[in-house]
């Protein structure tokens, strides 16, 4: 198993900067945004996809380098059939009409999540995306699909038993990191959930560990050029120590942030 490029925020302080490097986003609010304008729900799905490509475009813009959104959770299945029935239909046809145009703009884009329940054909065109894109470097888009983070943690002690790399019967977090559905990238410096919840719902919970939490009661698909800014504005203005004191924030460099260049 390769080493993965990014040490976890547990093991080393990332590199502080105004702007985050991965932004993750819980898109919530979609069916009451539909409610309250007595459409059925599935139009505020329509609409939230539409934001989905304005939110890309302000990463790039802002020099935003991961994005990483929660589009269906393992638990969203319970959910009325007929909605789970058009979200796969939608993420088929968002699939056909976007991907061409993601490569075009230098988006990776990947798919994290248990693809086992999704049918042969959705499976393969998140293959073949993923391998038409697998070189492009102006933004990482992933998707996470029929994703939790407990089964996450799950399937990466699995693998990790499996590939009889736990020495001495004990799984460590350096051991079981390259594991993880995204050892590929940094963790979130800057998470936000649109809707006005204030919950993680199984998203990520390795990965959340020292992230920021944005909450804002503004429905996904009314999620704005502004109502983003508001969110790294936010962000800008947060204190990130890491388990240090705020006199040490002062200090220009640290042997950890040195390792962590290091590794990038």
């Amino acid at each position: 198993m390769a080493k993965p490029r990014f040490l976890s925020s547990t093991r080393a302080i990332p590199e502080r900067a105004s702007v985050p490097r991965h932004l993750a986003i819980i898109m919530d609010g979609n069916g009451r945004w539909a409610r309250k304008r007595f459409l059925p729900r599935v139009a505020g799905h329509s609409r939230g996809v539409e934001v989905v490509r304005s939110t890309i475009k302000l990463c790039i813009e802002r020099g935003i380098r991961y994005l990483t959104l929660f589009a269906f959770s393992s638990e969203n299945w319970r959910r009325p059939p007929e909605e789970v029935s058009f979200l796969m239909q939608l993420f088929v046809r968002s699939l056909q009409k976007e991907i061409e145009r993601m490569h075009e703009n230098g988006i990776r884009f990947r798919v994290i999540g248990d693809l086992s329940r999704f049918d042969d054909t959705l499976t393969r065109m998140i293959r073949e995306a993923e391998a038409l894109t697998e070189n492009n470097t102006a933004l990482d888009l992933t998707i996470a699909a029929n994703y939790g983070g407990r089964w996450d943690i799950l399937q990466a002690a699995n693998q990790l038993l499996a590939a009889g790399e736990v020495e001495d019967g004990e799984i460590t977090e350096a051991a079981l990191t390259p594991y993880l559905s995204m050892a590929y990238a940094p963790e979130p410096d800057l998470f936000i959930r649109t809707g006005g919840e204030t919950r993680i719902s199984n998203f990520l919970l390795w990965q959340l560990a020292y992230t920021e939490l944005y909450f804002t009661d503004t429905l996904w698909p009314d999620f704005d050029e502004p109502a983003f800014d508001a969110a790294l504005t936010s962000y800008g203005g947060r204190e990130r120590r890491f388990g240090r004191t705020s006199e040490q924030l002062d200090t220009a460099s640290t042997p950890d942030s040195e390792q962590q260049r290091d590794n990038a």
